[in-house]
């Protein structure tokens, strides 16, 4: 069995436990409709997340290798559009569940555009993968809102275990986020994407299925049947109950279109989002003065967590990349893959969302609970020490290479950030908002995340580096020792290959090794490939022929250095003198390099997110005073 499936197993025999013991202590306190829900969001985020733990390096993978070999800036820009219109059409789905289906019907029906959609993906072409991705984002649009807002229903206005209660379901989001890298992502990269894929679609039927079972069983007793305000027929001679279905085949042209121009979503989004915050602020004039100022609580807020989230959701696109690129993925003697680091974030959320939930609980029966603007300015100042911290990994990077506890300690804080803003205002919304819109304005509250994702897009392409233009600097070529190597990789006919291979193998092909030597005069160059230890040890033990022969390569390196140092072919060498020996090769040189300029670029960004965040987060507290008045007595 391949290492990465032993994790995964453990991994899930963990989680079943904990959410054990979860349930046991909780399942007094509160309904049972609370742990189906829990259990049915968990699947969808597993089906969710398991796509976006692939899909990044899914775009930017050779094609050799499964992928479809887009440069960063292209993947970043699918990547932000998809992410941008997810949180988009919970708009429209919410409305949907208001006006004509109901909470249960929207939530249904999602599920199933999902799960078609991770289907959709496993087919594993550029055309299917567009509408993959549409169905994705339609689907997502009935479900998000509409389970979120069915939760709220079980809590009276007051009831001090409604933030307990969002935390709960909270974990039950990063639980499945938690398993999602270590299951789709590891069947992704050993398997194939296609079948990290598959494996999210799976996911999202069972989820599916737990919902008909839960409601079968009448957990979810009369919530949820019909919308809370049925509007006239739209359509003269259409039924109303049928538009959501007929709207979503129409929408999936359009999705796959907006995703594919990507940025065309930046100008619609501009135009959507002061249109939509511009009415919902003509409409609080309507209310009186509480709900109106709620009204615009929720406005404020949700400025705040627009930046929050465009911050915190560069973890699946530029965080991801940096990963693969600059960090040291060894860690305690071990060897981790990028998608790993995926889970690390939801693991913290698994650990620390029960305690949230219990001192929110706590600290509301005694008087002395922070009110939300509070909250939230310190989830803000958390996200930016965390990009700080970050940039301290500077001082202990070796050879463009951080080491990987201070990218998990920057998950840490932003998972400490993320439990203070993130539950919080799922709750906060289902108690500011009134009666007949509430699943209107939960859509909209995820506005912020769908700008996020675009906005994202662009810093995302701040951190994007050109491994030819890197070259061309002065900093690169003052750390390659050997002049005449330098002077070849200036040449025409490397740059070429730079365009469909990566450095690290442009340098051993044989047409760059035969354009060394023709034009050599004093040293001769080679190729030198070992094979590490354990990596050889791990394959050895596999009994699938295929699987085995996949690894074998995938334990072989390959170095560029002087003939005269070529030494034994194939050597059988640890990974920790492995690593010794890259680095002392030519190839180790111009790779440590580039990851050097690499790292200096990525830091730079990560340290402005980090002093914006923190200065958003202060300027919340200086607000604090008025937007709790706003509040009315809630918190």
């Amino acid at each position: 069995m391949h290492p990465a499936y032993k994790l995964m197993i453990i991994a899930w025999v963990a989680v079943a436990i904990w959410v054990g013991i979860v349930i046991m202590i909780n399942k007094k306190v509160h309904p049972r409709a609370l742990f189906a829900l829990f259990m049915v969001e968990l699947w969808e985020r597993f089906s969710y997340y398991g796509m976006r733990t692939i899909l990044i390096l899914y775009l930017t993978s050779e094609l050799v290798k499964g992928g479809f070999g887009y440069d960063d800036g292209k993947a970043y820009g699918i990547y932000g559009a998809y992410g941008a219109l997810v949180y988009l059409t919970p708009i429209l789905g919410g409305w949907f569940a208001d006006k004509m289906m109901g909470f249960r019907k929207a939530i249904l029906w999602g599920a199933l555009l999902m799960a078609a959609g991770q289907f959709t993906l496993f087919l594993n072409n550029e055309v299917t993968f567009y509408i993959g991705l549409a169905l994705l984002v339609i689907g997502n649009g009935f479900f998000k809102p509409n389970i979120s807002s069915m939760i709220g229903k079980f809590y009276p206005e007051g009831d001090p275990r409604r933030d307990g209660a969002f935390t709960i379901f909270y974990m039950g989001i990063n639980i499945g986020a938690f398993l999602t890298p270590l299951t789709c992502g590891a069947i992704g990269e050993i398997e194939g994407w296609k079948w990290g894929f598959f494996a999210a679609g799976v996911g999202m039927m069972l989820g599916y299925f737990i919902f008909l079972i839960a409601q079968a069983r009448g957990w979810f007793e009369n919530y949820g049947l019909r919308p809370e305000e049925e509007m006239k027929p739209v359509v003269k001679g259409v039924k109303n109950s049928w538009l959501p279905y007929v709207f979503s085949l129409l929408m999936v042209p359009i999705a796959w279109f907006l995703i594919n121009q990507n940025d065309i979503v930046d100008i619609l989004l501009a135009i959507l989002a002061v249109v939509i915050l511009g009415f919902l602020i003509y409409q609080s004039f309507g209310y009186e003065t509480v709900q109106k100022h709620r009204i615009w609580v929720v406005v404020i807020l949700l400025l705040f967590t627009t930046v929050f989230w465009t911050f915190f959701e560069l973890a699946g696109s530029a965080m991801n990349i940096f990963t693969e690129r600059n960090v040291n993925k060894n860690l305690l003697g071990m060897n981790f893959t990028t998608t790993f680091f995926q889970s690390v974030n939801p693991l913290f959320i698994m650990i620390f969302a029960p305690i949230f939930s219990w001192m929110w609980i706590k600290l509301g029966k005694s008087g002395k609970e922070p009110a939300a603007p509070y909250k939230f300015g310190t989830g803000l100042v958390l996200l930016g020490l965390g990009f700080l911290v970050m940039t301290l990994g500077k001082g202990y990077a070796v050879a463009g290479l951080v080491p990987a506890m201070f990218l998990i300690f920057l998950y840490l804080l932003h998972t400490l950030g993320e439990l203070t803003l993130s539950p919080v205002g799922l709750s906060l919304v289902t108690k500011l908002a009134p009666v007949k819109i509430v699943a209107f304005l939960m859509g909209i509250w995820f506005l912020s995340s769908s700008i996020a994702h675009q906005a994202g897009k662009h810093i995302a392409k701040l951190t994007t580096v050109s491994e030819a233009k890197i070259m061309e600097e002065q900093a690169f070529k003052e750390n390659i020792a050997d002049p005449y190597l330098l002077s070849q990789l200036e040449t025409e006919g490397f740059r070429g290959q730079l365009e469909s291979s990566p450095v690290e193998k442009a340098l051993v092909s044989d047409s760059f090794l035969q354009q060394l030597n023709e034009n050599s005069q004093d040293r001769r160059y080679a190729k030198k490939t070992i094979q590490i230890e354990e990596l050889k040890a791990e394959a050895d033990a596999i009994t699938q022929p295929d699987l085995r022969q996949k690894m074998l390569e995938d334990s072989k390196r390959s170095f560029l250095v002087y003939a005269d140092d070529l030494g034994n072919q194939d050597e059988l060498i640890s990974a920790l003198n492995a690593n010794q020996m890259a680095e002392a090769t030519l190839t180790g040189s111009v790779l440590s390099s580039l990851r050097g300029q690499s790292l200096m670029k990525g830091l730079s960004v990560f340290q402005n997110l980090g002093f914006i965040a923190v200065g958003c987060g202060l300027l919340l507290f200086l607000l604090g005073p008025i937007i709790t008045r706003w509040m009315h007595g809630i918190k």
